[in-house]
């Protein structure tokens, strides 16, 4: 599969495919759903240092899935990386990502999970596969790395630390944070991929 970069958008019949394949049998449980694997893929693109494509792979379908031949390997696979490359082209051209969620914390039942929470679990996952590789830069850059990623991790809700729990407890201050992440992904790539002139 070929992928445009004039215009490297992923359609829905792309994205209904890949959730499809993610939802069957053939896949883990376990498996990142569309909101994760979002969060993952911009996590991977924003990172300092560069992941094996079958590492990523692994970890996103939590294992091998049972593929059926090698041909809907070849597809899937070739989602994924159309996917990739268009998320990688917003940031690139500092474009606003489309989020694939609402950036809010307020669920309806008790006991969901938000998607915006799910998404930002999976942007860690990215972070800690290479987490030290994100604050090796000078002391300046690792300061403002630590403030960008400030709200991510709060609404990722992965963080026992007490100030990280205070912040959860007032909805207010998370809802802006929620709402801050599209322009941080954006800071963060600048940060990391945009060489110094």
């Amino acid at each position: 599969m070929q992928t445009n970069q004039q215009n490297p958008s992923i359609t829905d019949a792309e994205l209904d495919a890949l959730e499809n394949f993610i939802f069957s049998e053939a896949v883990s449980e376990e498996s990142l759903d569309l909101i994760g694997i979002h969060g993952f893929l911009c996590a991977l693109i924003i990172s300092p240092s560069d992941t094996a494509e079958s590492e990523w792979l692994d970890i996103l379908f939590d294992g091998q899935p049972s593929w059926e031949n090698d041909q809907q390997k070849s597809e899937i696979t070739a989602i994924l990386r159309h996917w990739y490359a268009s998320i990688r082209v917003d940031m690139e051209n500092d474009r606003e990502l489309e989020m694939p969620c609402d950036l809010t914390l307020v669920v309806e039942e008790a006991e969901a999970v938000a998607d915006v929470e799910t998404w930002a679990q999976a942007f860690m996952e990215g972070v800690f596969l290479k987490e030290q590789a994100w604050y090796q830069g000078s002391p300046a850059q690792e300061q403002k790395i630590t403030e960008l990623m400030l709200p991510i991790m709060v609404v990722s809700d992965l963080f026992d630390a007490k100030e990280f729990q205070e912040i959860r407890r007032n909805p207010d201050v998370c809802e802006e944070m929620a709402n801050e992440i599209p322009d941080i992904l954006i800071d963060l790539y600048l940060i990391f991929q945009t060489p110094e002139k």
